[in-house]
């Protein structure tokens, strides 16, 4: 009897499947994997939801305890963390459901909303920070954009991972200056092309090569991308004299054109008293 080979490939992928004996989850499906672990969609029947199952293949301290601390709605919570008949451990979290931080950036998005993300990101990895705890591993793959424009941030403080290329700081050791290394990795990812001068100069500062040379703090980043969206000068960019002007002008259309109207009624109420 001939057996074909998505069947062969169902059956592999049953076998390969956590045993999970003891614990109240059925799993449904993978949702991905990577070097510390398997995460997986799985259904707790006892309160009739839906959540993520972490099955991790090589023991990790404390990493379920770190985050369960970490309670802000950019970082996704923990509801309860166990060991598998195998010894492996596993914890579960939330499910949530959207799209990865790369594929978002790819997605037709405006500037506004682009920098609203950022903004969420900036503000769980500061709420970690003020904890005295880093993520270490910021990257796209990540972060999470929900359906309803929530944003997570996932996977911290895992003291085995020592970042990802291209958006891991170039000094050996990680703390919090490194994070905004990385953060900054994600602004210039979100930013479209061209991008506004002076939030290229953000990004510059973010990722400077040396650490002295970033902002001092994840606040600070987020002041400098606010002064943006309130068309204010961003301490980052040394900006031109057209720049200010231009900048300027825009802040103060509406008074600029009040200003226009009233100079021209009054030259014309002039010339017709003098005429």
């Amino acid at each position: 009897m001939e057996v074909s080979d998505s069947t062969l490939e169902h059956l592999l992928q049953v076998t390969l499947l956590p045993d999970l004996t003891g614990t109240r989850y059925e799993i449904e499906s993978e949702i991905g994997r990577g070097g510390m672990g398997v995460v997986y969609a799985a259904r707790d029947p006892d309160l009739d939801r839906r959540v993520a199952l972490k099955v991790l293949e090589v023991p990790i301290s404390g990493e379920a305890q770190l985050i369960a601390r970490l309670e802000h709605p950019g970082i996704v919570p923990i509801f309860e963390t166990g060991t598998l008949p195998d010894g492996r451990c596993f914890y579960a979290m939330k499910l949530v459901t959207g799209v990865r931080l790369d594929r978002y950036a790819a997605e037709d998005h405006t500037l506004t909303e682009r920098l609203r993300v950022i903004r969420r990101i900036s503000e769980a990895v500061a709420f970690a920070h003020s904890r005295g705890v880093i993520h270490r591993d910021l990257k796209p793959q990540n972060v999470m954009v929900g359906e309803f424009g929530e944003v997570y941030v996932m996977d911290w403080g895992v003291e085995a991972i020592a970042g990802t290329a291209g958006f891991r700081a170039p000094e050996p050791v990680l703390d919090q200056l490194s994070d905004i290394y990385s953060l900054g990795a994600l602004l210039k990812l979100l930013l479209p092309t061209p991008t506004p001068p002076a939030l290229a100069a953000v990004v510059k500062k973010a990722i400077s090569a040396d650490p002295d040379g970033r902002y001092s703090s994840v606040s600070a980043v987020l002041g400098d991308i606010d002064r943006f969206e309130q068309g204010q000068a961003v301490e980052a960019w040394s900006e031109p004299v057209w720049h200010r002007i231009q900048r300027f002008a825009s802040r103060n259309a509406v008074l600029l054109w009040l200003l226009t109207a009233y100079t021209l009624v009054k030259l014309v109420l002039f010339f017709w008293r003098r005429f």
